[in-house]
């Protein structure tokens, strides 16, 4: 079970670089080929940017051709929610953050297999813990 972190406006504000609080707390979404971890792939965690939860293994990063950094598959399901999301005239299922709600991305049914799942990440929304590393928030 994913502890909750909740914190007010003013916290988040202070806690996250200002593109992190766009992307994570506003839905924002960074410009394609901009994020810092596309096309990287040394080995560890990626793990929330607001508040530390393990959301993918680099194992499963590939290299989708979007411009973000996409995964076939999370650390655990439970790490991640998901919403269906009709914003800008198209049908999206939004991936959010299970331990503090932040929008992290969207996932696509267009990934490699076996389980076909694309999960089109913001860099912004995440930090990479090296493998061996601690994870703290």
């Amino acid at each position: 079970m994913t502890q909750k972190l909740i914190l007010s406006d003013a916290e988040w504000r202070a806690r996250l670089s200002p593109e992190a609080y766009e992307v994570l707390r506003r839905h924002g979404t960074e410009r394609p080929g901009s994020g810092c971890f596309l096309g990287t792939h040394e080995p560890g965690t990626y793990v929330c940017a607001g508040c530390g939860t393990p959301l993918f293994a680099s194992g499963e990063k590939f290299e989708s051709g979007t411009g973000w950094p996409s995964f076939t598959r999370p650390v655990a399901a439970e790490n991640l929610t998901t919403i269906e999301d009709r914003a800008y005239g198209m049908v999206r299922t939004e991936v959010r953050c299970a331990g503090c709600d932040g929008h992290l991305g969207h996932v696509f049914p267009d990934g490699p297999p076996p389980a076909g799942q694309r999960y089109c990440m913001n860099s912004v929304a995440m930090r990479h813990v090296p493998a061996g590393e601690p994870r703290d928030p």
